[in-house]
């Protein structure tokens, strides 16, 4: 689709992903990847602002996750390229892990992956050995979970955006 549309893109994921959390009734972190910017669309009246620690994928999920854990009980990460992620399935993540059973949620999405992640323990584990951004994501999660014997709730599946046919099938406005 070439640079410039690609960035467009990013641009509306990153402003619906703004618009879905920013009302939530939680305390939300926005971690980035080289360095903060201060004056982008994410105001400091609502979201935190942290760098990302690590080298792949899992370990710079895995240390944002262990750092809240340090403030808070529950925690939920979610990515920007999910367009169909909506405030009501960050708040569903968030009342499953009230459930004492309920050690995981987990938001699959329809390449494989997740697009959320929820738990109310942290969990080394879902982070160690995985093959980030491949299609076995979810299946090498679940199998994870199940060898720890943890309970785990599955949301709604939905579309990551990872190409230009995933904007189609998701509502994306082109």
């Amino acid at each position: 689709m070439g640079d410039k549309k690609a960035l467009e893109v990013y641009k509306k994921l990153l402003e619906k992903t703004k618009t879905e959390t920013e009302q939530l009734p939680v305390n939300k972190i926005v971690y980035y990847s080289a360095w903060i910017d201060n004056n982008d669309l994410w105001s400091t009246n609502d979201f935190d602002k942290q760098l990302q620690e690590g080298t792949s994928l899992g370990d710079k999920m895995s240390n944002a996750i262990k750092a809240s854990f340090e403030h808070y009980q529950k925690v939920v990460i979610i990515g920007s390229d999910c367009y169909d992620l909506s405030k009501e399935h960050m708040l569903e993540a968030f009342a499953k892990l009230e459930n004492p059973s309920i050690s995981v949620v987990i938001g699959p999405a329809n390449d494989g992956g997740y697009y959320l992640l929820g738990m109310n323990t942290f969990i080394p584990a879902l982070f160690e050995g995985k093959s980030w951004s491949q299609s076995s994501l979810m299946t090498e999660t679940i199998e994870t979970l199940e060898s720890l014997n943890l309970n785990y709730f599955l949301l709604e599946e939905l579309t990551d955006i990872d190409t230009e046919e995933d904007l189609t099938s998701c509502g994306f406005p082109l």
